[in-house]
C-alpha cells in the first residue's frame, strides 16, 4: 500500500534556521507573525525587535526542518538585545524592554568597593 503524499506545512528554507516572533495586538489577540522566508534569520528579528516592528512581542522560536529541531529562544534574543542596547547606549521601546525583562529578568548591577 503506497501513502499519499502531503505537502509541506513549512516552507522549504533549506538549511536556514528560522525564527519567528509570537506578537500580540491588544483585542485582536497573538499571532505568528508573517514574514518572508528571507527575513527570518536571527540577525533580521533581532534587529526588527529593536526598530520596533513588532507591538508586543511575547516569545521567539525557532526551527530547523532539515536538521528536525524547535526551541524556544526568547531569552537568548532577550539577553542580545540587552546587550546591543547597552553597547550602542540605546534605549529599548516599553513592548520591547517589557520583553526583555520578562526573558532575561532585571539586570544585576555590581557594586564596587570603595576603600
Amino acid at each position: 500500500m503506497t501513502r499519499a503524499w502531503t505537502p509541506s506545512l513549512v516552507p522549504d528554507a533549506g538549511e536556514q534556521t528560522v525564527y519567528l516572533v509570537l506578537d500580540c495586538f491588544d483585542r485582536a489577540g497573538c499571532a505568528w507573525r508573517e514574514a518572508d522566508v528571507a527575513a527570518t534569520d536571527l540577525e533580521t528579528v533581532i534587529a526588527d525587535l529593536m526598530s520596533g516592528q513588532y507591538n508586543d512581542p511575547q516569545r521567539v522560536i525557532a526551527f530547523n526542518t532539515a536538521e528536525r529541531w524547535a526551541d524556544d529562544v526568547s531569552e537568548d534574543v532577550a539577553r542580545e538585545i540587552r546587550r546591543r542596547a547597552d553597547r550602542n547606549y540605546e534605549d529599548v521601546t516599553s513592548s520591547l524592554d517589557d520583553f526583555v525583562l520578562r526573558h532575561a529578568g532585571r539586570e544585576r548591577q555590581l557594586t564596587l568597593k570603595l576603600a
